[in-house]
């Protein structure tokens, strides 16, 4: 069920769970320390705050100032709003779902080690997919929620729920093009990767004692 529906215009501010990042860089990526990445639709870093938990250095910006003194720019189309490129290890977002592709195209010319987008699997269909991206660069690993990863518009809520699959589409430029390996993101992450001070920090609520 793939029921996140957006307006054209609209800034389509879904923020991640962030256990559903700690699970990338777990299950999925493994060791980052002394790499950079650069989050380019960090929103109000519910990514980029996690990411700096493992990565040595993170660049985080987006088209919109949530209030958190990020850079201001788009990733993606022309003109003096797009933030410019620069060297990155990883490049690591939740990425507007009708942007996706574009973001995609672009962080795969800059990242030197990888680019990992978290989107709705239902993502990994149509034939206007696979030929603009999959057919000639397909990912080197999906990883697969077991569990639902549920995103609230414009803020996150840790009691929230959903019937919308979600996956993590990881580039590794060094390994073998043809193979696209499934990686299994085991059930009970949204428990053991959320830790305390979360709902704190990313959800502006107290603590339950």
């Amino acid at each position: 069920m793939a029921n996140r529906h957006e307006a054209v215009d609209s800034l389509d501010f879904f923020p991640t769970p962030p256990w559903a990042t700690r699970a990338l860089l777990v299950h999925v990526l493994g060791d980052v320390s002394g790499c950079s990445c650069w989050e380019p639709a960090a929103g109000a870093g519910h990514m980029a705050e996690v990411l700096r938990e493992s990565f040595e250095t993170v660049r985080a910006s987006d088209v919109h100032d949530y209030g958190k003194r990020y850079e201001i720019g788009s990733f993606v189309g022309q003109g003096p709003d797009v933030a410019p490129a620069a060297t990155a290890d990883w490049i690591i977002t939740n990425p507007p779902f009708n942007l996706a592709v574009e973001f995609a195209e672009r962080a795969l010319g800059i990242a030197s080690d990888g680019v990992a987008l978290l989107v709705r699997t239902s993502w990994l269909e149509s034939a206007d997919r696979y030929e603009r991206l999959f057919r000639d660069r397909p990912p080197s690993q999906v990883g697969l929620f077991v569990e639902r990863v549920p995103m609230v518009k414009g803020r996150w809520d840790p009691k929230a729920s959903t019937a919308t699959s979600y996956a993590w589409i990881v580039w590794r430029p060094f390994m073998k093009k043809s193979e696209t390996k499934i990686v299994w993101i085991p059930p009970c992450c949204r428990t053991a990767l959320t830790i305390p001070g979360d709902v704190v920090r990313f959800a502006g609520e107290k603590e339950v004692a």
